[in-house]
């Protein structure tokens, strides 16, 4: 499978809801963790921060009614925690969120009257909620007085200054990982929101792509086609065996019609700037418009002759189909690392506007493709009834392309 199919095939998955291998991302990377997952390590860490608390609680032998004092209020602790960190809280309004600070801050200090500082890993949630919810102005600062404050309760019970750097280190590191791991879940939640949202983008995109050459190829050989069907019925009864030689001709671009819609469907549509000249002179010949043709692009990248030659396709498209013109200037000219496509036509009627509400967009898709080779697509009236169109674009863009990008000597072949 190409690149370019491979692409197309994950976005496809990511749209219709299936599901690449194990291991595996919509993009081929290894998968990351699921919201899920990142939510249910952040609850494992603060439950076991519990745990160690009521252990230290119940080393202290308080009896039964303070063990189930203690474990009640870790239980708020815990409820309150969860609260602040779930996604966005912190952008709750302030009332709400001093209220919840003020209750989780009377169920840190308060206990430490009884539970001394068997309880001080509390203060490490506290300080946590602070960064989570407050303004980083605001927030790191009470982060680092809440740390502070841990140094007291050692002190107070007479233990060692080891003790009080202990507990005062332990409840910023506490906070910090209580901080990291809310935020870091957060952050694989849209982690996996973002990547949806670019494999709908990548479907999107493709969608677009599809049509927009789609419309490229097919708009100019239906166009023949119908021209050809015309021109034969005409011929039929009159000059039968060059109604044949167009019957042929018509086959002929059936079948390159045909190959057309595989060659969208792969992705590797290369078209030669060239050839497109020579084809485009046999049908306006046949359409009995007088053509002349100035043949000088030199050597151009695959992506720029793809791109002008899709560009030349749309324009006799668009004069077949909207003009009644009896003459037809082309010119592919490279000068000075640029090359230069012109068509130029008569027979434009000046008020004339396509009723048709699928009239298409293939100008609109022309000047598209050419910003991706960082060129430029003009188009304009003028004297009478002429109409002009400009292309031009370096012979090769810096821009990188998906496809093959290599030089090709665009030589002419001679007209059937």
């Amino acid at each position: 499978m190409s690149p370019h199919n491979g692409l197309r095939h994950s976005a496809a998955e990511a749209a219709d809801g299936t599901e690449p291998a194990d291991g595996e991302t919509e993009s081929g990377l290894p998968d990351a963790p699921a919201p899920r997952l990142a939510r249910v390590i952040l609850m494992a860490a603060l439950l076991s921060f519990l745990l160690i608390t009521m252990l230290n609680v119940l080393s202290e032998g308080l009896g039964t009614g303070m063990n189930l004092v203690a474990l009640a209020c870790l239980a708020a602790i815990f409820t309150l925690q969860l609260r602040h960190s779930r996604p966005k809280a912190h952008r709750a309004p302030w009332r709400w969120k001093a209220a919840a600070l003020g209750v989780q801050a009377l169920l840190t200090y308060l206990p430490l009257l009884v539970f001394q500082a068997e309880w001080g890993g509390m203060a490490g949630f506290f300080a946590g909620s602070l960064l989570l919810l407050l303004p980083p102005r605001l927030a790191w600062p009470l982060y680092a007085v809440v740390g502070l404050s841990m140094l007291l309760p050692p002190a107070l019970e007479g233990r060692s200054v080891l003790d009080s750097v202990y507990l005062c280190q332990s409840t910023l590191l506490t906070g910090l990982i209580v901080f990291g791991l809310t935020r870091l879940a957060d952050l694989v939640h849209v982690l996996h929101d973002t990547r949806g949202q670019l494999a709908r983008m990548a479907v999107t995109k493709e969608r677009l792509r599809f049509a927009r050459d789609l419309h490229d190829l097919l708009g100019y050989s239906l166009s023949a086609i119908t021209l050809k069907s015309e021109l034969i019925h005409r011929l039929v009864p009159a000059h039968p065996q060059r109604a044949l030689a167009e019957i042929r001709d018509v086959l002929a671009i059936s079948r390159q019609s045909l190959a057309d819609v595989r060659t969208v469907a792969s992705g590797l549509r290369d078209m030669s700037l060239a050839e497109e000249i020579t084809t485009a002179e046999g049908l306006l010949t046949a359409a009995e418009v007088d053509i002349r043709v100035t043949l000088r692009p030199g050597t151009m990248s695959q992506q720029v002759n793809t791109v002008l030659a899709a560009v030349l396709r749309e324009a006799v498209t668009n004069l077949l189909r909207h003009s009644k013109a009896d003459s037809c200037v082309i010119e592919a000219v490279q000068h000075e690392g640029r090359v230069r496509l012109l068509v130029e036509n008569n027979g434009v009627d000046p008020d004339y506007r396509d009723p048709s509400a699928h009239s298409g967009s293939g100008l609109g898709n022309l000047a598209t493709r050419m910003r991706e080779i960082s060129g430029e697509l003009s188009t304009d009236r003028g004297p009478a009834d002429t109409f002009r169109l400009v292309a031009e674009a370096p012979a090769f863009p810096e821009r990188p392309w998906s496809g093959a990008d290599t030089a090709v000597p665009t030589t002419r072949k001679p007209a059937a």
